[in-house]
């Protein structure tokens, strides 16, 4: 499923027209870059968490060359399902219905 799709899904299953549901969904991935560049972690409860993480300074080889280089220090973020997500995945609870209106 690509961003149009979910803006898609977004809109049928809320009853909102493709716009504001795209305007939904930017203001809630805006929220969790935020909150990840600002150190905090994002939980939506039944669906996962959102980890910022730091990955320190290192060395690192060029599997071509064999040339050694300094790979500078980074930020990511880690994603861990929550319990719910987890269960409707291995077949443990049955996947909610869309809602229609």
């Amino acid at each position: 499923m690509n961003k149009t799709e979910l803006v898609s899904a977004i809109a049928e299953g809320a009853g909102l027209t493709k716009k504001q549901a795209e305007g939904a969904l930017e203001v809630v991935l805006n929220s969790v870059i935020s909150e990840a560049k600002a150190g905090s972690k994002t939980t939506i409860p039944g669906f996962g968490t959102f980890h910022p993480t730091k990955r320190a300074a290192r060395m690192g080889v060029n599997p071509r060359t064999g040339e050694k280089r300094k790979i500078a220090a980074s930020k990511g973020v880690r994603f861990a399902a929550g319990a719910t997500f987890k269960d409707i995945l291995n077949g443990r609870k049955p996947a909610p219905k869309a809602k229609k209106k």
